[in-house]
């Protein structure tokens, strides 16, 4: 039987922003790959090659790396953002396959767990989660789906929700767009009478928040193998798993612990300590006697000497003096070419776009874009 992976890369993915004020969610980078893309890989991974994206917001950038991906896919566009069960609509015309995968391209999952769910006939992949109330939670009877509920605000963490992947035969599918007004779609493959196995997902991920992304970036990262290129100094140290891309420079008395990744053209200056969960994106510089954790740092950013960030998300093109970030629940996140003077820091904040931020703040609030700090 053929099988058809419907990917829905049309969100913006609000809770994200700012960094998804100038790129879709489906674009931010885990293990300094866009998530989509490494939601495609496990599709054809899978062995699923007739693809076909949903695209919406910022769909021309969405386009623009489909253009690059190896594996060619079709593309339909949400003109405007309406839910999964509209954007699923959108591509109805292009189902001919008698089996349809359908995965959010916004989370991860993994080759294995698609595998397992494509030997069922309807299934929904369905895995535990912290935050249960978040999601929709499943029950089952005998490893078959009963329902979902969205409102299961007592349910301990650890239960089990919907990810929102599923496979479908073709007129079980078709059978939705005669329905009026669906809730939400796994109670509408109940509905139909068809029997929907449950498929427990191994390593599911949805970065539907930055810490949510910064575990998102740590998984992908541990699972990479180490690679070391660029000129890397002999009196440097290189700990554990560890990416350095083309072109990149580490400098004397610098510390890599892995799992982490230098994008290419890096320029990492001595004496700077480089922690476990630490991604830089393409042409990052910093400098020395920096300390960076657990952090996502995107291309062509500047990091100051004597920086401490930690447990943060740093948008493109941004400079950063001598700047701290210190945890709560998260540390900080700055959106794109965003600066920030010497001796800030940064407490729990979430930093705009194009903000300009003087010297000597201690900043723990939202600071909105376009803005300037004094």
């Amino acid at each position: 039987m053929s099988i058809q992976a419907v990917v829905l890369a049309a969100g913006e993915g609000m809770r994200l922003r700012p960094l998804t004020k100038n790129r879709p969610k489906v674009l931010l980078p885990a293990g300094n790959r866009p998530i989509l893309e490494h939601v495609l890989d496990a599709v054809v991974s899978a062995g699923v090659r007739d693809i076909t994206v949903v695209v919406g917001y910022k769909k021309e950038q969405v386009m623009k790396f489909l253009n690059t991906y190896p594996v060619p896919v079709k593309v339909v566009v949400q003109e405007k953002q309406l839910g999964t069960f509209h954007a699923l609509s959108c591509a109805k015309d292009e189902v001919t396959a008698d089996r349809l995968l359908i995965i959010p391209g916004d989370n991860y999952v993994t080759a294995a767990s698609l595998k397992s769910l494509l030997q069922e006939t309807n299934a929904a992949l369905v895995a535990p989660h912290t935050r249960p109330w978040d999601y929709g939670v499943i029950t089952q009877k005998e490893g078959t789906l009963c329902s979902t509920n969205m409102r299961a605000f007592d349910a301990p963490p650890g239960t089990l929700v919907e990810t929102g992947t599923y496979l479908l035969e073709r007129k079980l599918y078709s059978a939705f767009f005669a329905l009026e007004n669906p809730d939400d779609i796994v109670n509408e493959m109940s509905y139909t009478g068809h029997d929907v196995r449950v498929v427990e997902a191994k390593d599911w991920y949805d970065a539907d928040c930055f810490a949510d992304l910064l575990e998102l970036n740590r998984y992908l990262l541990s699972k990479q193998t180490a690679c070391l290129g660029g000129f890397i100094d002999q009196r440097a140290t290189i700990r554990g798993h560890v990416v350095i891309g083309k072109d990149v420079t580490v400098g004397p008395g610098t510390v890599i612990t892995g799992p982490a990744i230098l994008g290419d053209g890096c320029v990492i200056h001595p004496n700077v300590c480089i922690e476990p969960g630490t991604a830089l994106g393409a042409r990052v510089e910093v400098e020395p006697f920096t300390y960076l954790k657990n952090s996502i740092v995107m291309k062509d950013t500047r990091i100051g000497a004597q920086s401490r960030i930690v447990d943060s998300v740093i948008g493109e093109g941004c400079s950063l003096e001598q700047t701290s970030t210190a945890s709560y629940s998260f540390g900080t996140v700055i959106g794109d070419r965003t600066t920030v003077g010497a001796f800030t820091r940064l407490k729990g904040a979430v930093i705009g776009n194009n903000v300009e931020i003087d010297g000597g703040k201690l900043i723990e609030t939202e600071i909105p874009s376009d803005t300037r700090v004094m």
